[in-house]
């Protein structure tokens, strides 16, 4: 008896390590979506400085003239 009780609690443990193993990858998954929606945020907002700096200094030197 004690031995088929330790073959259910051995696969038991295991069918929760998949799980959590599996957890961790979604959310590993998730985080890198994260990661890169921010990177291309940050892109942008480069972008639209860049471009307010150029027209800044567009306007400067049509105002100089």
């Amino acid at each position: 008896m004690r031995p088929i009780i330790a073959v259910f609690a051995v696969a038991a443990l295991a069918g929760c390590g998949v799980e959590t193993a599996s957890t961790a990858a979604t959310a590993a998954a998730l985080k890198k979506q994260e990661i890169e929606q921010g990177k291309k945020t940050m892109e942008q907002a480069q972008q639209k400085i860049g471009q307010s700096m150029e027209q800044m200094q567009q306007d400067r030197e049509k105002a100089e003239k």
